[in-house]
């Protein structure tokens, strides 16, 4: 039956590793959470400069899926030519602690594979 219980726990484990990977992962939105984490607020046309190997198409898709996962928050203003703001929402900045353990330990490994190179 203890068995039983593990199996459980540890298929609990795995969604919730999924549910996280499925907000922050793919190419682009650990970054986006990272600049945003930096500047506070961020206009489009700044996030679109910062990412230069983004597309609009592409920068457009992923911030609507942070906005839909509650990481981001937009803030539109009503005027011409129409203002829109990022920011990170509540459970952004609780992401930000994991994304710079990720960006040291991304640091270490790209210095380990410099050190192969030599």
């Amino acid at each position: 039956m203890n068995e039983i219980n593990n199996q459980e726990n540890d298929e609990a484990r795995v969604c919730a590793v999924d549910f996280a990977f499925k907000r922050i992962g793919g190419k682009y939105k650990g970054r986006i959470l990272w600049h945003l984490n930096k500047a506070s607020i961020l206009r489009y046309g700044e996030l679109k400069r910062t990412m230069k190997d983004i597309t609009t198409k592409m920068l457009t898709q992923t911030l609507r899926e942070l906005e839909n996962d509650g990481l981001i928050r937009r803030k539109l203003f009503h005027e011409v030519p129409p203002k829109v703001e990022y920011s990170l929402s509540e459970v952004g900045q609780d992401l930000i602690p994991f994304i710079h353990y990720l960006e040291k330990w991304g640091k270490k490994q790209l210095e380990k594979e410099e050190n192969k190179i030599e």
